[in-house]
């Protein structure tokens, strides 16, 4: 049975890594990148919600006097 011949394996694996960081860096070059990114000043409106305008107390069920 004859033996598998990897002696050009190393340079097929470098050639096709090399290939594809081209390959990668082509595609990625084509893209529009904005140079100077600022952020969007959203105006926060706070929702008014009806409880906001109440009184209201939370009893703790520990605080309460023992019965």
């Amino acid at each position: 049975m004859p033996q598998l011949d990897t002696s050009t394996w190393f340079i097929t694996i470098l050639s096709m890594i090399v290939t594809l960081f081209f390959m990668f860096q082509l595609k990625v070059s084509k893209y529009n990148f904005p140079e100077n990114p600022e952020p969007k000043l959203v105006a926060a409106s706070k929702p008014t919600t009806p409880w906001e305008k109440k009184w209201t107390k939370i009893y703790f069920p520990h605080s309460l006097p023992l019965q």
